[in-house]
């Protein structure tokens, strides 16, 4: 039976021949998360995009929706997709993107260029005073996927100690000079220069920087986010940098999004904060990575082997 493939993100013809390869037979809808129909959804063997997640009421059809996204929480929750539904996410396309533009922000912290680009705006020849260095500075990385480890890599290259959390041990990969586990973060903060968190939004990271680890950290420490908004509440982050537990931080992620015209954090001169875009399509190659990623799911789909990224 020909298998009907909803295909919602932005293909140009090149990606269109390379999914329709991978997929010989089957029929290809293109749209977009906006205009796919109800019907459209409802008649799809395979969605190849995110479709809003509160658009998916267990689509009976649906027996694989290949995300282009690397988080899935949304997608998990009672009511969206049935038991059966195969769900994959794009893991593995964005850490190029995501781990330099969070390593952009530390170097701009670290030389307080955020500083010196709020002076320009003023007319103001000013000076900042003290910096620091990514040279020998000792880098906390929380989360060692796909993104914290390209970021682990950047850090070590230039002369960073870099420390490794992750759920369980294993190997030491390249690019990190000692590998531990989570449940050994509040015995680190004290200790280290940078934070960068790229933790995913589960019931374990909700919340997990609160205010009495915060406080432990340096106040010359500088902390990052890329990962999920939800691992701290904004008014925590907001006290430790207004009252000085941490020198800045640099965020591409909020709780909530987008972060409401009133937060308090928009006004502080220690934040840099970016509306969670260091992902998406920006950087061209993550967006090539993501079709490669979906093609090859495709291909085994419809061969009966196991997908990638699988949920």
């Amino acid at each position: 039976m020909e298998k009907t493939v909803l295909v919602v993100i932005p293909a140009e013809e090149r990606h269109k021949e390379k999914l329709e390869r991978a997929g010989k037979g089957c029929r290809f809808v293109y749209e977009t998360p906006q205009t796919a129909t109800e019907e459209m959804i409802e008649a799809a063997d395979v969605i190849i995009g995110n479709v809003k997640p509160d658009r998916l009421h267990e689509p009976e059809r649906l027996q694989w929706l290949q995300l282009n996204s690397a988080g899935a929480d949304a997608y998990v929750k009672p009511g969206i997709l049935r038991s059966t539904t195969m769900l994959t996410s794009a893991t593995g396309a964005y850490g190029k993107a995501v781990a330099e533009h969070s390593f952009a922000m530390l170097l701009m912290l670290q030389k307080k260029l955020n500083l010196y680009r709020d002076a320009q705006k003023k007319n103001e020849w000013s000076d900042f005073g003290t910096v620091t260095s990514i040279t020998d500075a000792t880098v906390l990385v929380v989360g060692l996927g796909d993104i914290g480890l390209h970021f682990a890599r950047l850090a070590s290259a230039l002369g960073a100690h870099v420390i490794g959390l992750k759920r369980s041990m294993g190997p030491c990969p390249e690019g990190v000079h000692e590998l531990h586990t989570m449940d050994e973060l509040d015995n680190l903060l004290p200790k280290v220069d940078v934070v960068a968190s790229f933790v995913p939004s589960t019931a374990t990271t909700y919340h997990m920087y609160t205010k009495e680890r915060l406080m432990t950290m340096k106040d010359t420490a500088i902390f990052l986010n890329s990962g999920r908004g939800d691992a701290v509440a904004s008014e925590v982050l907001y006290e430790a940098l207004s009252k000085g537990w941490i020198a800045s931080a640099g965020i591409d992620v909020t709780e909530p999004e987008p972060l409401p015209a009133d937060s308090p954090l928009w006004q502080l001169p220690n934040l840099m904060m970016t509306p969670h875009i260091s992902g998406q399509f920006h950087l061209p190659e993550t967006f090539e990575r993501i079709v490669d990623i979906a093609a090859a799911n495709l291909e085994a789909y419809l061969k009966g082997e196991n997908l990638r990224n699988r949920i």
